[in-house]
């Protein structure tokens, strides 16, 4: 691998401001170097701004503070050097695969026949033969991605940025396009020096990595590194592999242990049901399990992408029903008294860690039980979360606050009025009726 890095991050961050005036940041402060002859993916849970990050080192979008540079030249627009593959398809549906291919090329200034010559040749590296005259409108959506790929690559970029470009694919298209960009790296067939994936799917990361870095949320920022050293092409049914999915999994849970040391009335709860959260509770108690599982078995067993399984992991874990040793889940005293618990009594203990465990709970309650009338309007809780989080961030943490509520009947809410109570909403009217 040569030693001069193609691509340097120096302290990036990104705060976009709100109508308001407010301030919500993105990242902070993310040091990179990515080298020639190397694969890297960004990892981490949604809304840790990875898509945010890649459109700044591709040039699309300034960072707040902070430089990238390309070749020792900050960016401050689009590179030559640096091509970009969207998550969705971003074709123009008025024009055919060749011309779609060409667009870059036409912009560098490239002759008709010279853009042609290579627009080809791409098209049929990239496995899309015989559809140079097709549309988009024609072609499947793993066609479509790989019209994307060859748009990319056609312009002979030394560092292939990739958005999620198979996140809108089925399994059996992800794979086989997955598998032949591997092919076509492995056998250098394009003149790619260094790519970067943004992935939330942690087998992807394992099958395609030299290093896999993996993101803090809220805001971005890079809290570690995984260097791969298993040889292309890699084997998901191996030892080896496994042991390298089952660390990607410890690392990444380990990420929400560091952010909930600093949990407060508004922290930023996960966006997990309370029937989700049975359902992992129920599993993890099925016999067999007394010493828990692993959490790649856990997403298996589930059928859960990451994505969707670690904000049900953060949310046991906050409620302490669940807790994680180092690539294990495991029921905790209070989680197994919860999943061996009638509906009523489950209800009881939810609502004990509830008011135990999740400040915002125990702050909304208090409130109810000190006003007259026992109740209060939803604005007045939205605001004080306003003074920690974004207006959009507020008004999903109330929601999930207010249903883990509702279900352990520690409050009640009346969505025509939009107050907060410590009663069923309308019972007065229930209690007069004859």
């Amino acid at each position: 691998m040569e030693s001069e890095p193609l691509l340097e991050l120096h302290s990036v961050s990104k705060t976009f401001r709100s109508g308001d005036g407010g301030a919500s940041p993105v990242l902070e402060g993310i040091n990179l170097c990515v080298r020639p002859g190397e694969i890297i993916v960004l990892f981490g849970r949604s809304g840790c701004g990875k898509s945010t990050l890649l459109r700044i080192i591709a040039g699309l979008t300034p960072a707040t503070m902070g430089e990238v540079r390309y070749k020792g030249q900050r960016v401050t627009r689009p590179q030559p050097g640096i091509s970009m593959v969207f998550q969705t398809f971003a074709l123009f549906p008025w024009l055919n695969v060749q011309q779609n291919v060409e667009l870059g090329l036409e912009a560098a200034g490239i002759p008709a026949e010279e853009r042609r010559r290579r627009a080809l040749g791409v098209i049929d590296m990239i496995g899309l033969d015989g559809f140079e005259s097709a549309y988009p409108k024609e072609l499947s959506g793993g066609m479509r991605q790989r019209v994307g790929f060859a748009r990319a690559l056609v312009v002979h970029p030394d560092v292939l940025l990739m958005d999620e470009p198979f996140s809108a694919l089925d399994v059996p298209t992800t794979e086989a396009l997955r598998h032949d960009l591997m092919d076509l790296w492995t056998t250098r067939q394009i003149p790619t020096r260094a790519m970067l994936l943004v992935s939330h799917n942690i087998e992807e990361s394992a099958l395609v990595a030299d290093r896999i870095v993996i993101m803090h949320n809220n805001p971005g920022s890079i809290k570690s590194e995984i260097r791969v050293q298993l040889k292309h092409p890699r084997d998901p049914d191996s030892r080896a592999f496994r042991l390298l999915v089952e660390q990607v999994y410890a690392a990444i849970s380990s990420t929400g242990a560091a952010q909930r040391r600093r949990l407060g009335v508004g922290y930023r709860l996960p966006t997990a049901t309370v029937g989700q959260m049975m359902g992992i509770l129920e599993r993890l108690n099925l016999p067999g399990n007394a010493g828990g599982l692993g959490l790649s078995v856990l997403a298996e067993v589930m059928q859960m992408e990451v994505d969707e399984l670690f904000p049900i992991i953060e949310a046991l874990e906050l409620m302490v029903f669940t807790r994680t040793s180092g690539q294990r889940v495991e029921l905790t005293p209070a989680g197994k008294t919860f999943a061996e618990a009638d509906i009523l009594q489950r209800k009881i203990v939810f609502g004990e860690q509830l008011l135990q465990r999740i400040p915002l709970a125990t702050n909304i309650r208090h409130v109810l039980e000190e006003r007259a009338g026992s109740r209060a309007p939803r604005s007045r809780f939205l605001r004080e979360l306003e003074d920690h989080l974004s207006e959009e961030e507020a008004e999903r943490v109330l929601g999930v606050v207010t249903d883990w509520g509702r279900y352990a009947e520690i409050l009640a809410y009346d969505g025509d009025t939009g107050t907060f109570s410590l009663e069923n909403p309308g019972s007065e009217n229930l209690a007069e009726s004859p």
